[in-house]
């Protein structure tokens, strides 16, 4: 490969083709690209971000397409570009080493690398010239390059010491399981970094976190803290009604600039709707004062529906994200003009923008954010409801023929099958067969094109698929699988589960406890990470750890309890400091301890049985774990059903907290009241 030019042109991501025209020499991430420049005693300028990343476009036009900048850049290091998205392993290693070099992480991430991919400096956008108390990067780049080339001393301290420092946030702290009582702590506890009168947690920016918020809803519903249970609700009002939510074509961008949740930072991710659209499903189920909020039910669908029309590639399968800028301005797509809506509207033109907060001043940068929460936090009456969405309709065909923002079409196997999960659960709450359908088929697709010689691949666009799947991808797909097994009763959803958790032992186990990110024959890391902080998306050894504990609800396999204690208690000794980021690994600690084992025995998808398997579906049940038996077919040896039969050839249920199983129950309303009537946890 000729490092004198820019090679990004072959490559799939829509990120590394946004600078496949940059005057800089750009180069892909490589074992060889590392040779080669320790072959020319150069360091490395590791530039990462991802295609709807903002700050990755400014500094971008403000430097990767400038000849002066470029020509510095070209001369001193080997320049290497990385989609976080597509290696969020590499981009997990270098944000822990800006982080012990004291510097808060983000994208772009600008990192120096030696030519052994071993990182001594860093940080995030640079400024081409000197401002908002950041140096300019032209000064970055020669004061760099000075100092690699004349103090290697420095070099080498500032690498052993970040080096081991890398190790030590691997080695873990380990504690002991947390009880149900710990838990419950923990999750009040989370009350004191919450933002009472606007929801989410204090100050701005505000992220949707739907990992801590699904960590106070579960503790309220199991424990009956009212306070925790209306700090989510809350939460969620302000973003249904917020500016962060797109009330004209559907979705939630990533998070709100303000701490209002009025003005959103505009890209769209796929991963944060899909977690919104499964916490919002757990937190309809709940009757709480006044029964189900509706708004939940209508944001649920809207959402989906965006998905379905915006976010589908062909195959099936979901694309990744939508910029936050068009015409190269952030939010041009999104916002509008009082006058725009007059002329749309007519008549009906007063209404929308009573109940969409639109003046002529505008409320961001003279331009109007629809939002809703100037109006209240729920939903009007019906018919005005029903006129307010012929106007959204109106207003989404004249915003679909603006200039749309960029779109990243790649489909990553983790959203994919976070979306699966979250679409499958959606179809089963409100009947919606054809949802269902669809995350069947994204799930098909997954299988089929992003799976090679039995291992998950991470990426795929173009019709290439690539990049060696990582903890997230096998946790995710266990996840979507044993929501499949619940939703369809298919007993080959169960065995692929089981099939890619023993992959995950084979290919993820770190022998201390939990699970490295990558692979044990990925040869391209200075280091192998640890997940366990949910961020923006749940750490990989969360979700892995609630998958375990699940498995060993459907199985009585006690080396699924035993793998789901180790790992949980692999990362105990923090839970004293950091339980606020640790919300996944808190959930898997108490759906081990404290499931809810539901038998449902049918011999055939008769009425009964469909009226039955909605009854579970209609419940609030966050900890469920639902077997679909023949009469002919039996439960494990350990399962506290095991040796219950059908009644009477009838479709029978049986519902089980800890070793303790119900009488059989043959009806859908009997089943419903039993469920309703559950004690909230087991002694």
């Amino acid at each position: 490969m000729d490092l004198a030019q820019n090679n990004l042109g072959s490559e799939t991501s829509p990120y590394l083709l946004q600078h496949h025209d940059n005057p800089v020499h750009w180069q892909p991430w490589s074992p060889e690209i590392l040779a080669a420049a320790k072959a020319a005693n150069k360091p490395v300028l590791l530039s990462v971000g991802y295609a709807a990343c903002h700050w990755c476009h400014v500094m971008a036009h403000e430097s990767f397409e400038d000849d002066g900048i470029a020509a510095l850049m070209n001369e001193m290091f080997i320049n290497i570009k990385l989609d976080r998205e597509e290696r969020p392993d590499l981009d997990s290693v270098y944000q822990n080493a800006l982080a012990l070099l004291g510097q808060q992480g983000g994208w772009p991430l600008t990192m120096f690398l030696t030519p052994d991919g071993e990182p001594f400096w860093g940080g995030t956008y640079f400024p081409k010239e000197a401002r908002y108390g950041r140096p300019g990067f032209g000064d970055v780049l020669k004061s760099v390059s000075e100092i690699y080339t004349n103090q290697q001393d420095n070099i080498r301290h500032n690498v052993a010491q970040i080096g081991q420092a890398l190790i030590k946030m691997n080695s873990g702290a380990t504690g002991s399981m947390p009880s149900l009582a710990t838990i419950d702590q923990c999750g009040h506890g989370c009350l004191q970094i919450m933002d009472g009168e606007n929801g989410g947690t204090n100050g701005a920016p505000k992220f949707p976190q739907p990992s801590l918020l699904a960590l106070l809803w579960r503790t309220g519903t199991r424990t009956g803290d009212a306070d925790l249970k209306r700090i989510t609700r809350h939460s969620l009002d302000r973003m249904c009604q917020g500016g962060i939510y797109d009330h004209v074509g559907g979705g939630f961008a990533r998070y709100a600039v303000d701490d209002q949740w009025l003005v959103p930072h505009f890209e769209k991710m796929l991963y944060d709707n899909a977690q919104l659209i499964d916490l919002m499903c757990d937190v309809w189920r709940d009757n709480g004062d006044g029964g189900k909020n509706p708004l939940y039910e209508t944001r649920i669908a809207e959402t989906i529906d965006w998905i379905l029309r915006d976010m589908r590639i062909p195959g099936g399968a979901f694309a990744a994200s939508l910029d936050a800028d068009s015409e190269g301005v952030e939010g041009k797509f999104y916002v509008w003009d009082e006058a725009e809506i007059d002329e749309i509207l007519g008549s009906d033109a007063a209404l929308f923008k009573q109940f969409y907060d639109v003046s002529a001043a505008g409320n961001w940068e003279d331009k109007n954010i629809l939002n809703r929460t100037q109006s209240g936090l729920g939903l009007a009456n019906p018919a005005t409801e029903k006129k307010l969405a012929g106007m959204r309709d109106k207003l989404l065909e004249v915003r679909n023929k603006r200039i749309w923002p960029g779109w990243d079409d790649k489909a990553l196997t983790d959203w994919n099958a976070m979306t699966i999960a979250a679409m499958a659960e959606a179809a089963m709450v409100f009947k919606r067969a054809d949802w269902l359908d669809y995350a069947k088929l994204a799930y098909n697709f997954v299988i089929s094109s992003l799976m090679q010689d039995g291992r998950f691949l991470h990426s795929y666009r173009d019709g290439k698929a690539q990049h060696a799947g990582m903890l997230e991808d096998y946790a995710h797909m266990i996840r979507a699988a044993l929501r499949l097994y619940e939703c369809f009763g298919e007993d080959a959803y169960l065995r692929e589960a089981i099939d890619w958790c023993e992959k995950v032992e084979d290919l993820f186990v770190d022998a201390k406890g939990g699970y490295f990110q990558s692979a044990s024959d990925a040869t391209d890391l200075v280091i192998r990470q640890k997940p366990h902080m949910d961020n923006a998306v749940p750490a990989g050894n969360s979700i892995m750890a609630q998958n375990l504990a699940r498995l060993y609800a459907l199985t009585g396999e006690t080396k699924y309890r035993d793998r789901a204690e180790t790992t949980i208690a692999a990362f105990a000794g923090r839970l004293t400091e950091q339980f606020p980021n640790m919300p996944g690994l808190l959930l898997a600690a108490e759906m081990l301890q404290n499931p809810l084992q539901i038998v449902l025995i049918s011999n055939e998808r008769s009425q009964d049985f469909m009226e039955m398997r909605r009854a579970i579906f209609a419940a609030c049940l966050p900890n469920r774990a639902i077997t679909i038996l023949s009469d002919t077919a039996t439960l494990p040896d350990l399962h506290p059903a095991k040796g219950k039969t059908a009644i009477n050839g009838k479709v029978t249920a049986y519902v089980c907290q800890g070793p303790v199983c119900s009488t059989p129950v043959t009806n859908a309303k009997d089943l419903g009241q039993l469920l309703a009537d559950l004690p909230t946890k087991t002694a």
